[in-house]
Parts: C-alpha cells; structure tokens; sequence
C-alpha cells in the first residue's frame, strides 16, 4: 500500500489529463544519467518570481544517481514530530539563512548534507528548476538537480527525516503511478500532482517539482 498521507482534498475534485510521458513505451521511460545530463542542457532558464516581504526563500535538493543503467532520485520522508508537513514525503531542503548560505544553492547543498549526510563535495549541480511557491506556508522554493558519482552512502538525522529512500525516474513515470486532480473552481483552481508508488505516496510541492522535471525530461 502507498504511504499514508494527510492529503487535504475538497469534497469535489476533477481528474487532470494524462502526464505528458504517458505515451512514451517503457522503454523510453529509462534514462542513465549521461542521457539525463544531455537533456539537461537543453532546459530552459529558471523562472525565478522576485521575493516579497514575508514570503521566506527556501531550496531543495534533487539528487539523482545511477544503478543498473537507470537514474534513481533520492527522497526523504519527514517525522511526524515536525511542525509542518508532518509525514510527507520531500527532497533534501529547507529555509535560505542568509548570515550562512552565499546563495539558494548553498543553501541546498548545505541542507542536503545536514538532513541525509551527503557530503556537498559529492555533488555536481546540473540545472535549477521553476523557482514555486508553496500553498499552506509562505515560502519561495528554488530547486536543484544534482548528479552523484556512485551510489550514495547517507546518514539521515532522524531528527529531521524518518525515512530516506531512492526511486527509478522510470518507476515514476510507469503508468497508473501519476495523476493529476483539479482542486477548486475558476481563478482559485489548484493543479495536485501526485504519485502512488508501491509504498510512498508523492504529492505537494515535491511531486510538483517532479511532474515538472519529468515534462522538461521527456519533450519532443
């Protein structure tokens, strides 16, 4: 069964259209990390809205290795003693310090470490992604790829993740796995992604971020 998640749906929802690799065969759904880079470098620049007052910057982490030829991400699970998002399921990441974080992605590379163990010198940043806000707190979210080496040795701070776990891109992407649901109506429609996978259910900001990733990966 999927993770058990505190997903606030409203009491009317409507499904969204097919994810945009849904016609892709399996085959093209499996990606080594030299195909991920080369596409990679195809992205378009990051949408990065400008900071408001009492919105606080925060940074994410999408560390992305390779085993058996495929690209797996990593993702944490949060304690349920944390003050919000109590459960979910999220990447490496947290608030923008500026007294000790130079820049967003210092900030990201720093929270990797601290949360999983994983050493910043272990990672090469390859691309950041549409800067998006998120809805039930006021944060900026920037995230980040990253591209390990090898397969990673990580320490999670059971102080900050319950669990930390790694996917294929390609499990992701198999069918039956992603939907999309339409919360609201007219201007205050919400687009849901999220992801059922064998044992974690994926939504929020973190499977927005995915949903997103995956598109830009998989286009013509």
């Amino acid at each position: 069964m999927p993770g058990a998640q505190r997903i606030p749906r409203p009491p009317t929802i409507r499904l969204g259209g097919p994810a945009p690799w849904s016609e892709l065969p399996p085959e093209s759904r499996r990606f080594p990390v030299a195909e991920v880079r080369r596409r990679i470098a195809a992205f378009p620049e990051p949408e990065r809205p400008p900071q408001v007052a009492d919105v606080q910057a925060a940074a994410v982490l999408m560390p992305l290795f390779e085993a058996s030829g495929e690209t797996r991400v990593i993702l944490t699970r949060r304690p349920e003693t944390m003050p919000s998002h109590r459960g979910d399921v999220a990447f490496p990441g947290g608030k923008f310090h500026p007294e000790f974080d130079p820049t967003l992605r210092e900030a990201a590379l720093r929270e990797c470490e601290e949360e999983i163990g994983l050493p910043r010198s272990a990672i090469e940043i390859v691309a950041e992604l549409d800067t998006l806000s998120t809805v039930t707190s006021r944060f900026l979210v920037a995230p980040f790829v990253g591209v390990l080496d090898a397969v990673p040795e990580l320490r999670p701070d059971p102080r900050e993740v319950e669990r930390v776990f790694d996917v294929a891109l390609s499990e992701l992407m198999a069918d039956g796995v992603h939907r999309e649901e339409h919360w609201g109506t007219g201007v205050l429609t919400r687009d849901v992604h999220i992801f059922e996978l064998e044992d974690e259910t994926v939504w929020g900001l973190t499977a927005r971020i995915l949903s997103g990733f995956l598109t830009l990966l998989t286009r013509d």
